[in-house]
């Protein structure tokens, strides 16, 4: 690249932008842990007690797709909770092959007490934009994700 087209380039916002969001996520989500942290969490552990909180019980293989974890780690994650009295498994009724992840009654009052806390600190982390500026930085980034999404099934379906 010569300089003429170096100093182009520059000025092409998408460089900025990736150092922008890399470093305000990094921000968010190390304030964020914090917090889990100090409960004897790790941020996997919050994520998988969360989703059962919110959703109810899960197919194991299911709760590695909706945080986005492998499937060899989820059993790490899910024994790990399971020993902390947090996490029970419940076997499928109708299927013997499905087990199920099921927030304890120990995993219920230990999330009755970190979440609202949690909650209030993400409003304190995201404080800096009105509920305005949050609704169009939600649909900007779903919108640069799913972009990112079909650009790597793309990429993929090329090699």
């Amino acid at each position: 690249m010569n300089e003429h087209e170096y100093q182009k380039k520059k000025r092409d916002p998408s460089l900025k932008l990736f150092v922008v969001l890399s470093k305000a996520y990094r921000t968010v989500i190390d304030l964020s842990n914090e917090n889990i942290l100090k409960h004897g969490l790790n941020p996997t552990e919050f994520a998988v007690l969360e989703l059962l909180y919110h959703q109810g019980d899960q197919p194991l293989q299911k709760i590695g797709e909706r945080i986005l974890l492998a499937s060899g780690s989820i059993t790490y994650v899910v024994d790990k909770l399971e020993q902390k009295g947090y996490l029970e498994r419940k076997p499928c009724p109708n299927d013997r092959r499905v087990i199920y992840g099921s927030i304890s009654e120990k995993g219920r009052e230990l999330l009755n007490k970190i979440f609202p806390e949690h909650w209030s600190r993400i409003e304190h982390i995201t404080g800096g934009l009105s509920d305005q500026e949050k609704e169009q930085a939600i649909e900007l980034l779903k919108k640069l994700g799913l972009y990112a999404s079909q650009f790597k099934e793309d990429q993929n379906s090329q090699s």
